[in-house]
């Protein structure tokens, strides 16, 4: 007999969470997974050049020397591709014999042009776009291999307190470019672990959830330099649900093609939370 028997509530939220880690790990070993980003350029305004050939501002892996020019004139970014070389632009706002106005993720999902398995799309950080490109087809090339977590536990699975502010406070928030940017909160998560209160500040905050950057005393060691993420329902009768199991690595643990945030001051815990994930062996 087990003298420890796990519980069906136990049982049924470790099935809970295994599914939700299936899902996450599927996510990764996608071909548009961060894994596949192959490079990060920062435009500069006029003509740039998209090709193989190392000399262009904005160097693909493969493909023709030359095969198109990305031209930024401050408003909008214009692709023009060579004619010898058509590329397929997808969600682009203006087609003009070939050429495209891109959309800039600013406004949500980015116009993406391909070609064979690269594509590449501009985001925009500070107000100032850049050319992010990916490989769709390095899952055959390097699979993912997965990245390693704590157990589940269910100690881990705390109900903290969603203390709101009489009026929205400032939170300052470090990207890994260096770009400093001033959030209004409106509220903080309280929670405690072993006698001990502490605090989590929201990113994001809405009926769709809450979003969180946080360091622990796992940070740098056992888990990502940078700091986890952890997402959680919206908040319900003053109380939100920190599942630290699911606290998972941000994008910038697999690519060095990424621009995450860090984690905020106000975020750093000074306990060791292990659960969620650990970190990545595989990073760049």
């Amino acid at each position: 007999m087990n003298p420890n028997p796990i519980s069906s509530s136990a049982a049924s939220l470790e099935a809970e969470h295994r599914r939700w880690r299936d899902g996450r790990l599927q996510e990764l070993a996608a071909p548009d997974s961060w894994l596949g980003l192959v490079g990060l350029y920062w435009l500069e305004p006029g003509r740039n050049a998209v090709g193989s050939n190392p000399g262009c501002p904005v160097v693909l892996p493969e493909g023709p020397p030359h095969l198109g020019d990305l031209v930024w004139d401050g408003a909008f970014v214009l692709w023009r591709p060579v004619s010898d070389y058509p590329a397929l632009v997808e969600e682009h706002e203006v087609g003009l014999a070939g050429e495209a106005i891109l959309r800039t993720d600013k406004a949500g999902e980015p116009s993406r042009v391909h070609f064979g398995n690269l594509v590449f799309f501009i985001i925009e950080r500070d107000g100032r776009p850049a050319v992010r490109v990916r490989d769709l087809g390095w899952p055959a090339k390097r699979p993912f291999a997965g990245v390693d977590c704590y157990p589940f536990d269910p100690a881990w699975r705390i109900e903290a307190t969603w203390e709101r502010f009489p009026e929205p406070r400032p939170l300052e928030v470090q990207s890994v470019t260096g770009e400093l940017k001033t959030i209004l909160v409106p509220a903080r998560a309280i929670f405690r672990v072993d006698g001990a209160e502490y605090a989590l500040w929201p990113l994001e905050s809405g009926a769709r959830g809450a979003f969180f950057i946080f360091r622990d005393g796992t940070t740098g060691s056992e888990t990502y330099g940078g700091g986890r993420f952890l997402k959680v329902n919206a908040p319900e009768n003053g109380s939100v649900l920190l599942d630290f199991n699911r606290a998972f690595n941000p994008p910038c643990a697999f690519t060095a093609f990424a621009t995450c945030s860090l984690a905020p001051p106000e975020n750093h815990l000074p306990l060791p939370v292990r659960a969620g994930e650990k970190k990545y062996i595989g990073a760049y």
